[in-house]
């Protein structure tokens, strides 16, 4: 018989190999209090960026940690690609994203339209759009614009804010959900 400390495995190394072979779903959530506190031993995130062709589908948190590799990730997933530019993400949008996308239902992944901003793209962004805020949570790593083909911005939003963990904006004439880690609020339609 072998043993994970005969095959020099440790048990958190078996899970994190069975995490990342097994689909799993989290509890649903009906409060945010404790944003994915007691979700199970894990926790996932799956996107898709059309700007840069790259895709990321993993664990990022095990038997109540984050996974320091995998957080490094998605924060490079997430970057500003216009200057190719990132900031460590907020651990709190990454889990405001996960839960939504667990309460769902859906095995797509999201499209991710933005994450971090650099102050340049903002700005830049803003003197386009009256809809960009001037100090805006993408450039602190804390807010996210997502889509998802086959759930409505409407859908969407709606699990986001049933998590009562940050900020929620509807862009349904641009078919995207805005998420943050910043107060409890809503708007767009």
């Amino acid at each position: 018989m072998t043993t994970a400390s005969s095959t020099g495995l440790s048990r958190r190394a078996l899970l994190g190999a069975f995490a990342a072979t097994t689909l799993t779903a989290a509890p649903t959530y009906s409060k945010a209090a404790g944003l994915l506190r007691g979700a199970g031993d894990i926790r996932r995130i799956a996107m898709f960026s059309g700007r840069t062709g790259e895709m990321i589908d993993m664990i990022y948190w095990i038997e109540g940690k984050y996974i320091t590799d995998a957080l490094k990730e998605v924060n490079h997933f997430m970057r500003d690609w216009r200057v190719d530019r990132g900031i460590d993400i907020d651990t709190r949008t990454i889990d405001i994203m996960a839960a939504s996308h667990t309460l769902l239902d859906v095995g797509e992944p999201y499209t991710l339209l933005s994450g971090y901003r650099s102050p340049e793209t903002n700005a830049m962004l803003r003197a386009r759009s009256r809809g960009v805020a001037k100090n805006s949570l993408h450039m602190k790593g804390q807010a996210a614009d997502l889509r998802l083909k086959h759930r409505s911005v409407s859908q969407v939003a709606k699990a986001a804010s049933a998590c009562h963990a940050g900020g929620v904006g509807r862009y349904s004439g641009s078919n995207f959900t805005h998420m943050d880690c910043g107060p409890v609020r809503s708007w767009g339609g």
